[in-house]
This record gives C-alpha cells, structure tokens and sequence, in this order.
C-alpha cells in the first residue's frame, strides 16, 4: 500500500465530490487489499475504502438538496476499488450519501454507517426484530456486534453477546450486553437456553459462520430466525438441513443501494445518536501517511470497536 497523487475528478450530473475528513478500516478491505474479496478486486492498482465522512466539496448538474460545505456520511461505495474513500477526495452519486448526525465527531462519522446499517438491515429490515426478543450476537466485540447489541437495546430486544474470550465480558456489559457467553469456558447452546428461560434465542445474528453457525442453530427457538451476514470464519460453513428456522443471507448492499431503506437507516442512527443510544467505539486513530500502520493493526486482530484514520 502507497500514496499516490492522482488528478481531482469534476462530478458529473448527479454526483458529488466529497472532501474526506476521515475513514473507517474494515475487514473487506483488508480482503480487497489481500486478493481475499468475495468481489474481483484489480490488483495492484486499486483504491481501497468503503465508508467514511468529509463534507461537499463540489455538486454536479442535477443535484437538489446538497450543497458546497455540507457535512455528509458515504453510505455505499459500490466501486470502491476505483472511488474508495481511502483519499482526500471521491466522486460518488449524490444518492449515496447522507447528512451527518449532529453530535458526533469526524472520527465516529467515519466509522459508524458500514456497522451500523449492516447491524440494522440484518436485525429490524431483514428479521424483523421486535421489543423483547432475545437477539445472540456472534464477535460482539466487533464494530457490527458493537452496533447490533445498541441497536437491540434502542429496540427493547435483549442482546446476548457471543465472544471467545473471557476476558471481553465485562467490557460487553459495559456495551451494552444483557448477557455474555465466552465460548473458551462455555458451552454456547446451555448457556443460551440458560438465559432465555429454555426457549432458545428468538434471533441469532452469524458474522462469523464457520463450523460454529452448528451451535448457533441448535441455540435458537424452534420458528426462530438466523441471519448470516458475514464471513469472519474462512473455514467451509456446512449446509444447514432440517432446521426449524428461517435462514437469511444478507449483504449490506441489498439495502444500501435502496434509497427508501436509507432514509429509514440515517432517521433511525440520528433518533439514536441524539438520545444517546449508539455511539460507535473507536479503537484507535492513524494519519493517512500511517495506514499501513493501521491495517497492521487491523490484522493483529486485538482491538476494540474501529481503527480510524484522518486526512
């Protein structure tokens, strides 16, 4: 990875440039950056970057409703091999970005809508998540973990944490958890029934999948609902068969790219940041000469909530 200087695109009719004030470091970029992307990435020369904030530097023919200065989050970088945000400035629809929540600083703008609206399409778009349900989230600790125990609790669903070390429980209470299960002491399907009273989780969100989804489906309600929205877990996920449960495969773009679920998502993160309710962690943050640095963070794979970095 290197800086290159390239020249400042003009946006074309229905485009914006955004000036980027910072950005998240996500795993999918990681897996671009690698050859490892579910998506044919051109390598050596590609841009890397899927979510970030900055403000409107220039609009193209067209556009209504945004203006020069305005402060924007990028919510869908469908190209982001070609207009990532990892630079100081993109190109992008005007579609694909909305304001940014008052009250949140640039580091926490950048890093909030890919986990986030991941957390919210998987859990209230895609199953359906209602107050009371019992909801078990896999890599807690991880930014769409994170997201998804505060997005429960704005709800009024009780999110049980799923992570592999002990050591993590305290600092999940603190995130939000009503419960935590530690896989390196624990057995997953006991503890679940445990805490639901016998009856199983009533949603189970897999980023992880893997061999372990095994566990998950057998600590779910009969009727109950699994959503694999992820891929953490490289190892094959076997085929699940005679499951009393809904399955949902789900990938951020199928509701990132659709206007109307947006503007549910950015009503339902400003409801959220205004009252408190979601605040994403920031692990650490690197200047843009250090994002080698900070991808080497990334890959050490110890921190908790986002590695950001600021232009």
């Amino acid at each position: 990875m290197h800086v290159v200087e390239e020249p400042v695109v003009e946006p074309a009719a229905g485009e914006v440039r955004v000036r980027i004030e910072a950005f998240a470091v996500n795993p999918l970029d990681q897996m671009m950056r690698s050859g490892t992307s579910p998506a044919i990435v051109a390598l050596p020369h590609a841009r890397l970057g899927v979510e970030g904030t900055g403000r409107i530097d220039a609009v193209g023919p067209e556009v209504i409703g945004l203006e020069i200065g305005d402060p924007v989050i990028l919510t869908a970088i469908p190209d982001a091999s070609v207009k990532g945000s990892y630079a100081e400035y993109t190109t992008i629809p005007a579609s694909r970005v909305v304001a940014r929540p008052a009250g949140l600083a640039i580091t926490e703008a950048a890093a909030i809508w890919v986990a986030y609206s991941t957390a919210y399409g998987a859990l209230v778009e895609k199953a359906g998540m209602r107050a009371g349900d019992h909801v078990l989230i896999t890599a807690a600790s991880g930014g769409v973990g994170r997201a998804a125990m505060q997005i429960a609790n704005q709800i009024g669903a009780v999110p049980i944490a799923i992570t592999r070390h002990t050591a993590k429980k305290d600092e999940l209470i603190a995130a939000g958890a009503a419960a935590v299960i530690a896989t390196d002491h624990m057995d997953v399907v006991e503890a679940v029934r445990h805490q639901t009273g016998g009856t199983g989780a009533d949603i189970v969100l897999d980023v992880v999948m893997g061999p372990g989804q095994q566990d998950l489906l057998k600590a779910a309600r009969p009727g109950g609902t699994l959503v694999a929205a992820g891929f953490l877990d490289p190892r094959p996920t076997p085929f699940p068969t005679s499951t009393p449960l809904t399955i949902f495969g789900y990938r951020s773009f199928e509701h990132t790219l659709d206007a109307v679920v947006v503007k549910r998502m950015a009503a339902f993160l400003n409801a959220g940041v205004r009252l408190g309710a979601l605040w994403p962690a920031i692990d650490k943050v690197f200047a843009f000469d250090d994002v080698v640095e900070a991808h080497r963070h990334l890959e050490k794979g110890l921190h908790a909530g986002k590695i950001v970095v600021t232009i």
